[in-house]
């Protein structure tokens, strides 16, 4: 199985795919999407759409996990995040994928055992649990990497069909 982690934002996108075989992981791709080359709001997200949706044409993931939005103080930032989250959720519906969503407490807890980890550990154990050299550069790709790591581990606990479209339905 091949699993798409997206760390979603209006102006930076991290993505990574990660293949499942048997209990065996593997960085497949990973990057992020720079949109903040544009001042024009609107068209970030028509930016980020192409680009995620080239993602998905070059790895053919066979479904999508996105980081929840997590509640902030600063109101304005939630609501840019949710934006660039729709796109996600909407470009990973339209190219036919199934679309799980999990909490940043939930994706540390997957990924380090502790909901309360701090990012530095996420990142090494996103590094250790894939085999790589290092740690993926920039923060939004480990991000992402960490977001299809927790999905390999919840997918196996909770079918498919159950998690699957969660939010994409409302689109």
């Amino acid at each position: 199985m091949r699993i798409l982690g997206i760390d979603p934002g209006t102006r930076t996108v991290g993505y990574g795919v990660i293949e499942l075989n048997g209990n065996h992981l593997r960085a497949v791709d990973y990057g992020h999407i720079d949109a903040s080359l544009t001042d024009d709001y609107a068209r970030r997200f028509a930016y980020i759409h192409e680009q995620l949706h080239r993602v998905i044409l070059r790895n053919h993931p066979d479904v999508a996990a996105i980081e929840e939005v997590f509640s902030s103080k600063a109101l304005k930032r939630s609501i840019e995040i949710g934006e660039g989250r729709g796109v996600a959720i909407l470009t990973s519906a339209l190219a036919g994928l199934p679309v799980a969503s999990y909490s940043v407490k939930t994706v540390k807890k997957s990924v380090v055992g502790n909901g309360n980890a701090q990012k530095a550990q996420v990142q090494k154990m996103v590094k250790l649990l894939l085999g790589l050299t290092e740690i993926p550069k920039p923060d939004d790709a480990a991000d992402a990497l960490a977001i299809a790591i927790c999905h390999s581990h919840r997918c196996h606990k909770v079918p498919l069909e159950k998690s699957s479209l969660k939010h994409a339905e409302a689109y």
